[in-house]
């Protein structure tokens, strides 16, 4: 597969692009928005030059891993020579839905269809493509920033075929992801529940006034997920010897937070606005744009650091 489209400019959707375009990939980038589109591109800049001082990749590779990228207004331009479409638009299946059905007559025959959803069903987001095309769709779910982090979570179940499945792992594997095939259709994949297992903790020991957030965040990244960033929670467990596991595990699991549904803290920052980054205000405070800016850029340096180290483990 040589000729990649990326549908949907946003976040995820730009990052998935120039991660192809950084290992020497031709992608189309569509999006219904010119300007979505021109925000994209630059900041598909900002980050390369990140990429650039960090020593990832030299200066001058810049424009020519932005020149690989055609930006697409229309659907049918985009798609008419794909190998590959991955689309990351709006998480709605109405939207998916209408999106897939549209590409099935717009897209080579052979051409692989996939979704970065986490949340959505792969066999209702293409209920209606062709039985034909239905063997070749997939869902490839990514993490953000997508040009960075390792992951790629790739499911094989439905009708997806084998021929399908390796085509897509083969690409995967060559732009260096770490690949997690997801054998059963199961609300959010692997990686999510995860991490929002992890998640549900946190929130509720802020909750409780066990701890201050930044030491909540210091006993996550010094504790569990420095052992983490080297070995699987399977892997700790043998080594701790199951028995232990056992134990702690019938004394803690009894006492933790088990809502069914997102903590009531969060509640609260979103109905007082307080976002994250992206307005100023989350469980830290970003005083203006230039400071949400630079905590953007630290968290994409200790990302490489973090992925530079973890090469070593891989």
């Amino acid at each position: 597969m040589k000729n990649i489209t990326v549908v949907g400019a946003g976040t995820m959707g730009h990052g998935i692009a120039e991660a192809f375009a950084i290992h020497g990939y031709n992608v189309n980038l569509f999006d219904l928005s010119a300007e979505a589109l021109k925000k994209a591109v630059a900041a598909i800049r900002e980050e390369l030059s990140i990429l650039a001082r960090e020593k990832v990749i030299k200066i001058d590779e810049i424009d020519e891993i932005i020149g690989r990228i055609t930006l697409c207004e229309d659907l049918e331009s985009a798609a008419k020579e794909a190998d590959y479409i991955i689309e990351s638009v709006l998480e709605r299946l109405d939207i998916k839905k209408s999106l897939f059905k549209e590409l099935d007559q717009l897209a080579p025959a052979e051409a692989i269809f996939a979704s970065n959803t986490s949340s959505l069903k792969l066999s209702d987001m293409i209920s209606e493509v062709s039985e034909k095309r239905k063997k070749n769709c997939i869902i490839n779910h990514w993490y953000n920033p997508p040009h960075i982090m390792p992951i790629a979570e790739l499911t094989f179940f439905g009708d997806t075929s084998q021929e399908t499945y390796d085509k897509v792992e083969k690409l995967y594997k060559s732009i260096g992801k770490q690949i997690v095939k997801v054998l059963k259709e199961v609300d959010g994949l692997v990686a999510n529940r995860i991490q929002q297992a992890v998640a549900r903790e946190v929130f509720s020991l802020i909750e409780m006034e066990v701890a201050e957030p930044a030491d909540i965040d210091r006993a996550l990244k010094f504790g569990p997920a420095f052992r983490y960033c080297s070995t699987g929670q399977l892997e700790i467990a043998d080594f701790g010897g199951l028995d232990i596991w056992k134990i702690v595990g019938d004394n803690l699991l009894a006492v933790m937070d088990n809502t069914q549904k997102a903590n009531p803290l969060l509640e609260k920052k979103v109905e007082e606005g307080k976002l994250g980054l992206k307005s100023g205000e989350g469980f830290y405070k970003y005083e203006g744009t230039e400071a949400s800016k630079t905590a953007k850029e630290a968290y994409t340096i200790k990302l490489l650091k973090q992925l530079k180290v973890s090469k070593d483990y891989i």
